[in-house]
């Protein structure tokens, strides 16, 4: 007996959607027993390229080849797919998006708070590949995945503890992780290396930080943040500080910034680590202005956002002169609080070393733990998102 005529209507849900399968040939029973009598069967077919990872109908008067199912309760509603396959740049977003990305999060902020166990993730499975040092970028993604309900495998140390130390190549084992999980989440020490990861993959891939390249999921819970506490992004100016050259935080917020109107970016940063030319040419053919300034007193008086980072010592490899004539030179202290405007926030991606001084963080004005905070929204609604859809 045929799929086509035990079933009426199935969805091949694609690579962007691996749902935890049940043992099941191509052919099922007419009469299927409890507790599948009311349910609808979901057949997804084991991709054979990138282009599966766009979800599509099946016809199943078509051979469909292997596939894996899964039962989803009768009456349950039809999900519509996320525009992206994966999550590399912030490039990829546009206005429309961002707002309704926000609003899964905001639903995501319920779902935390909420006492029972969400199961909108029971069954798939994250794997965490990180080949540079994590801890609210990593943790926070585990924790998203636990909350929805999914499992997570990890790898802490993956440039040391995989078989990267055995000259593995990115590509192989990116082969290798996802035949063993339903989504990859990836920090890698080279730029482009997400991208690289995303081109062999045939499941989503998440961009965690690739080297000094971008860092989008950090940008959008940037944004969200920003959203949160102003109440708006039309209209702000926002001063990134530190260590413009190296911090893929920056980049991608510079992106994402550029979608909104009105607004304006101060670069403060030492002269050896200033924003790199393709962010500032990016913003210009967006009818974006900028300004870079060496005074931070004074860009901070007019800002809505003082987004502070650290000078990232690992990226000047032995150059420790460069280095240390870089740090120390932009400090947010109890000074430049007096500056700064009642309504304004203070950001900063984390870790921070001493470039915002602990008398700070009473300050009604230092949002960077509740920014770390959102990043958890920001990433549940991401996973879920991926792999389920809108």
């Amino acid at each position: 007996m045929s799929i086509a005529s035990s079933l009426t209507s199935a969805t091949l849900c694609g690579a962007s959607v691996f749902p935890k399968a049940l043992a099941c040939s191509s052919e099922f029973p007419i009469n299927l027993p409890s507790p599948f009598e009311s349910s609808k069967i979901c057949l997804t077919s084991f991709p054979a390229s990138r282009d599966l990872k766009k979800n599509a109908t099946l016809n199943l008067t078509r051979n469909v080849g292997p596939v894996r199912c899964h039962a989803m309760q009768a009456g349950t509603r039809e999900l519509k797919k996320f525009e992206l396959s994966d999550v590399i740049e912030g490039k990829q977003f546009d206005r429309e998006m961002l707002s309704a990305i926000f609003d899964v999060a905001r639903e995501m902020e319920k779902i935390e708070k909420s006492s029972s166990q969400s199961e909108i993730l029971k069954g798939y499975l994250m794997a965490t590949l990180f080949y540079e040092p994590s801890t609210r970028t990593r943790l926070s993604f585990e924790s998203a995945m636990k909350r929805l309900g999914g499992e997570v495998l990890t790898t802490e140390n993956a440039r040391e503890f995989s078989s990267a130390a055995k000259g593995e190549t990115l590509e192989d084992t990116i082969r290798t992780v996802e035949g063993y999980s339903d989504i990859i989440v990836m920090r890698h020490f080279e730029s482009g290396a997400a991208r690289k990861a995303a081109a062999t993959a045939n499941i989503p891939v998440i961009n965690a930080g690739d080297g000094p390249g971008e860092h989008p999921t950090q940008a959008l819970l940037d944004v969200y943040t920003i959203q949160s506490e102003i109440g708006k992004l039309d209209g702000i100016s926002v001063a990134l500080v530190g260590d413009l050259a190296n911090g893929r935080t920056v980049r991608s917020l510079a992106y994402l910034l550029a979608k909104f109107k009105d607004v304006k970016i101060y670069f403060v940063s030492p002269e050896i680590v200033k924003m790199k030319d393709d962010i500032k040419d990016y913003l210009t053919s967006s009818g974006v202005e900028w300004e870079e300034s060496s005074d931070l007193m004074e860009v901070a008086s007019k800002c809505d956002v003082v987004y502070q980072t650290r000078i990232q010592r690992e990226r000047f490899g032995e150059r420790l002169d460069l280095y240390e004539a870089a740090r120390g030179k932009f400090i947010v202290d109890k000074d430049l609080l007096g500056v700064m405007q009642k309504k304004a926030i203070i950001m900063h991606p984390l870790p921070r070393l001493d470039e915002i001084t602990a008398d700070v963080d009473a300050d009604p004005r230092a949002a960077y733990f509740r920014q770390a905070k959102n990043g958890l929204f920001i990433r549940m609604a991401l996973l879920k998102l991926l792999l389920v859809g809108w």
